[in-house]
């Protein structure tokens, strides 16, 4: 079946509270396998919150998944769901990464992705090897946040067989807000754009306008801003790369 339904999990997660943003992230995932989401999306670093390193360091940071990522990965893989979940990572070099990984069947991991434009983040390491990651036989380009910036990664995708750029994002409007990079990306590749955002603010930015969305030819088809925690689906058929819904079905996480 080619068409799958995308659930695109738009949180406050609250930086350094990682038990809140695990039971949150938690809470999203159930939410979504409950109404038979084939994909799951959180934002970037939904454990973390995305500038938490002034709060709580780095020393709690491990190599990915963790226990925690795996059990959740593997109820994902249960209901024959994947899950793109954006984390911290230390690297098997010891140092930081931003990272997305994707979860499914077996709990392991299927692929991930590292952040390589990090420069405002503080305490990751830019990433290396670009490389897509095969679901079923559906080949996702992961392009995390502010790597939309420049066409290299998506393009690098693009060059791979990528179907679509699945981009967790942590991007709010303001300085340095977004200015069209994901239609761009979108119109410059012909790829559809699966962007999942957050709300909530952070130290020096803040989310409550931040918006996710699905973009396809570099234009927008759907669009999400709210300050609650929500989870957001939609179908889309890879096959026709045509969206499938008229709008997203949004269920409030309480």
């Amino acid at each position: 079946m080619t068409t799958k339904r995308i659930a695109l999990l738009h949180l406050n997660s609250i930086a350094g509270e990682l038990e809140h943003n695990r039971r949150l992230i938690e809470l999203g995932v159930t939410t979504a396998l409950e109404q038979k989401a084939d994909w799951i999306i959180t934002p970037e670093t939904a454990v973390s919150g995305l500038q938490f390193s002034h709060l709580i360091g780095t020393d709690w940071i491990e190599p990915q998944p963790d226990v925690w990522a795996c059990e959740l990965g593997r109820r994902a893989g249960a209901e024959g769901a994947h899950l793109f979940l954006g984390l911290a990572e230390k690297g098997e070099d010891g140092l930081f990464y931003n990272v997305v990984v994707v979860l499914g069947v077996g709990g392991g991991t299927i692929g991930s992705q590292r952040k390589m434009l990090v420069h405002s983040d503080g305490w990751s390491t830019p990433g290396g090897d670009l490389s897509v990651v095969e679901i079923n036989g559906i080949k996702a380009g992961i392009m995390i946040c502010a790597d939309a910036y420049t066409n290299r990664v998506a393009n690098s995708h693009l060059t791979q067989g990528a179907q679509v750029l699945v981009a967790p994002s942590a991007w709010g409007p303001g300085l340095y807000g977004p200015e069209g990079e994901w239609e761009q990306r979108s119109r410059e590749t012909g790829l559809p754009v699966f962007v999942c955002n957050r709300t909530g603010e952070d130290r020096t930015v803040k989310f409550w306008e931040a918006e996710s969305l699905v973009i396809h030819q570099g234009e927008r088809l759907l669009a999400r801003k709210t300050r609650n925690s929500e989870v957001l689906i939609f179908e889309w058929d890879f096959a026709q790369q045509r969206l499938a819904s008229e709008a997203f079905e949004i269920y409030i996480l309480r």
